[in-house]
């Protein structure tokens, strides 16, 4: 392994390095970060990608992929020996942010005499100390391209650099809830939601009304019209809130609907250091009086989905002042918000 070259990015507070590896290497080292993922892409069918196999056994140069660290040790002050070191350290905490197709034809290609192993196979590596940042990040790589939604790219993200079993959440996809479902465990797919509409800052993230490519391209525009570095808040505070807040089993129920969950993440955002050192008891009764109060509300008169996630959006986003009023009082301002809808 060599690094080449390195370069601080101001906009997501990162370092990017360019560098290369043999193709031994790649097969040590980066074709097994394939199987820490549940899913990254799936896996095209060999027959996509034969041609490449056979240019690969033929000589050709695989274009470059992209590695990503987030790690706050890797710095402007850091020298390219260092950075070298830290990669060869850490190589297996590291994902593949772009080139999982690529790898996967090289790694089939294990056994093969004919493959020069020594040839060289460049590498872009991305150093980040936020989630947030990164997603940013992949999200403008992408945008344009048609590979990955933003959703996908989410759930790179959420596969990868989360630890929800350190956090206490337990997480289930629809496939797995269809097998199994495991008592009290959140839906994945809900959780995806929640971190696309707190990146667009915005609850209102689907709408089945719009087809999906033009959904995702309204997305894209929203996340990346915000500036990474003015966040004051990460998603992995959103985490922290419900690791703490689910062990009261009301507030739990309510955190596991998806449209309380959507409007919560966003509204926190704003909120983030009152919601933090607010207790469970004084949360579940914050919870229960929001819902008196959307109780109130003429089901028939109302979009019910939409409005419970702009309610709450906007009710965690001035949970400050918000938290304060009773139940009437609460009603009475979302009535004076929602009078023109």
């Amino acid at each position: 392994m060599k690094i080449l070259d390195s370069q601080s990015d101001k906009v997501i507070s990162g370092i990017t390095s360019i560098g290369y590896v043999t193709y031994q290497y790649a097969l040590d080292n980066l074709a097994p970060l394939i199987d820490k993922v549940e899913f990254q892409r799936k896996l095209q069918d060999k027959k996509f990608y034969k041609k490449l196999e056979r240019d690969l056994e033929d000589g050709c140069v695989i274009p470059p992929i992209t590695i990503a660290f987030i790690d706050k040790s890797i710095n402007q002050r850091s020298t390219l020996t260092n950075i070298q070191k830290f990669i060869k350290d850490n190589i297996d905490k590291s994902f593949v942010l772009d080139g999982i197709q690529r790898l996967n034809t090289l790694s089939r290609l294990k056994a093969s005499e004919s493959m020069n192993r020594e040839k060289k196979l460049y590498i872009n590596f991305i150093f980040c100390d936020s989630e947030d940042k990164l997603l940013y990040r992949m999200i403008t790589l992408n945008n344009g391209q048609r590979p990955m939604t933003p959703r996908h790219q989410v759930e790179v993200m959420m596969s990868n650099v989360f630890d929800f079993k350190g956090y206490g959440i337990q997480l289930q996809t629809e496939k797995e809830r269809a097998k199994k479902k495991q008592l009290g465990s959140f839906n994945k797919s809900n959780l995806i939601q929640a971190y696309l509409a707190f990146m667009a800052d915005s609850p209102l993230v689907d709408n089945k009304k719009i087809i999906q490519d033009k959904m995702d391209e309204l997305l894209v525009s929203k996340i990346i019209s915000n500036d990474p570095l003015e966040y004051k808040s990460e998603f992995k505070d959103v985490l922290k809130a419900i690791s703490t807040f689910q062990k009261d089993p009301v507030v739990h129920k309510w955190l596991r609907l998806a449209n309380n969950l959507i409007g919560f993440s966003v509204g926190m955002k704003l909120s983030k250091d009152t919601i933090l050192k607010c207790s469970i008891d004084k949360f579940r009764e914050s919870i229960e009086n929001f819902d008196q109060a959307f109780s109130d509300f003429n089901p028939s008169k109302i979009k019910v989905g939409k409005l419970r996630r702009e309610l709450s959006c906007e009710y965690f986003r001035n949970y400050d002042k918000l938290r304060e009023l009773d139940s009437d009082e609460l009603l009475e301002h979302f009535s004076e918000l929602t009078h023109d809808n």
